[in-house]
């Protein structure tokens, strides 16, 4: 349990997330009405932990007034029923979220350009984003007050984010990280990881890294002038990645498949029969 400022306390839960990330952060925000941020954990001890931490803030005076899903993977709504139940509280998501979410009895759906004001000493206006390409109905949460945006598996502070085609999509991903860098928040708070201050330029460095993987891949793909698989593509573009590490290998084939589906809506590349190839102009 850590708390940052009057307004935001941190929760680190075991949850089954990919390495090499072994927790998922939750959140409390508001000074007085509060947030609560992830309803990660399906382990049941984990779960007392998290529902200690509830108790703990309520004897500071501070009152949940729901919780607040960032998106639909496990790791983050593992204890999305048992937490809704047992608290009493409504879930506040995104439509797209919901549909994949297990149901709970209630819920206040949130998109993006709304905002939710928490009562305290000072009303706290905290501005809904949705920023889609990690998940669809992925959201985060800016307090331009304190400066602080909660931006769950947009970025993370160890490890990186993984998209893919069935849940994703590469080029909106970028957008959205652009989106928050503009925001030029003081910290951002991500699932997985420590607070990230303003000055790391995370978002920037998280839009290199996946354009520079971009021109990795068609640079390899340049070394089939036949045209190559997937299959015979993914050792090439990724040899920095390690193949015992599992299961990075599943990741990055899933990940080749996100950037090679933009590098041929961009014209790059042409696909046919399974076999991608260099496009060449003229």
């Amino acid at each position: 349990m850590e708390r940052f400022s009057p307004t935001l306390a941190r929760l680190a839960v075991r949850t089954q997330t990919p390495p090499p990330a072994t927790h998922t952060n939750c959140y409390a925000i508001g000074a007085r009405d509060v947030l609560l941020v992830e309803p990660a954990p399906a382990d049941p001890a984990e779960q007392e932990a998290f529902f200690a931490w509830v108790s703990a803030l309520k004897q500071e005076g501070r009152r949940p007034v729901g919780l607040f899903v960032t998106h639909h993977h496990p790791d983050h709504i593992g204890g999305l029923v048992h937490l809704a139940n047992t608290l009493a509280l409504p879930v506040f998501f995104h439509e797209e979220t919901r549909l994949r979410a297990p149901e709970v009895a209630a819920w206040r759906l949130l998109d993006d350009g709304d905002r939710v004001v928490l009562d305290g000493p000072e009303p706290l206006t905290l501005d809904v984003l949705h920023t889609p390409g990690h998940a669809a109905g992925h959201l985060c949460l800016y307090d331009a007050q304190n400066g602080d945006l909660i931006c769950g598996d947009m970025v993370a502070s160890e490890g990186t984010i993984v998209i893919t085609p069935e849940d994703g999509n590469m080029a909106e991903y970028l957008r959205q990280l652009e989106r928050l860098d503009h925001l030029a928040a003081a910290f951002a708070h991500p699932a997985h990881g420590g607070p990230i201050p303003r000055e790391a330029s995370i978002f920037k460095r998280f839009i290199a890294h996946r354009l520079a993987r971009e021109a990795k891949v068609l640079a390899s793909l340049a070394r089939f002038p036949e045209g190559a698989t997937n299959e015979a593509l993914l050792p090439v573009a990724y040899d920095d990645v390690s193949a015992s590490a599992n299961p990075i290998p599943y990741f990055a084939e899933r990940s080749l498949e996100s950037h090679l589906i933009k590098l041929e809506e961009d014209g790059k590349i042409t696909r046919s029969s399974g076999r991608s190839t260099v496009r060449v102009s003229g």
